[in-house]
Parts: structure tokens; sequence; C-alpha cells
């Protein structure tokens, strides 16, 4: 590493996302991703959107249940 650094035109916050904005990488086991994959497939359509499906379905029956939110 040099002794110093110039920082002199450097942009402030050039990277900086707001925690309202930022998307969290989410890892399924590999059984659970392999299956759902194959759903969508066949359904022809992304895995992300077939288990934003099934997590929604998650949250609304936790609600009916009386789970906070």
């Amino acid at each position: 590493m040099k002794k110093e650094y110039d920082f002199s035109k450097a942009t402030r916050g050039r990277f900086y996302q707001a925690i309202g904005n930022l998307e969290l990488p989410v890892y399924l086991d590999k059984k659970i991703g392999k299956f759902y994959a194959e759903v969508a497939i066949r359904r022809k359509t992304e895995l992300r959107k077939v288990v934003n499906i099934i997590l929604k379905k998650e949250m609304k029956s936790q609600e009916e249940i009386g789970v906070k939110k």
C-alpha cells in the first residue's frame, strides 16, 4: 500500500446505496433450489418469481394466524 493516496478528484458517495434500496441475495438449500428451479422451468418463468409467490402466500398465512408484521 502507498503511504498516502490522493482523493482530491474523488466523488463522495459514488457507490452509496440507501438501505431501503438494497437487494440482498438469498441462498436456498440445494434441494429446495433444484425443486423450485424445475417448477420455474415448467411454468416458463424466473425462479425469483416462483419464490416470491411462495413467500407472499406464507406472509398471508402468518397474518391470518395473528403473527405481527
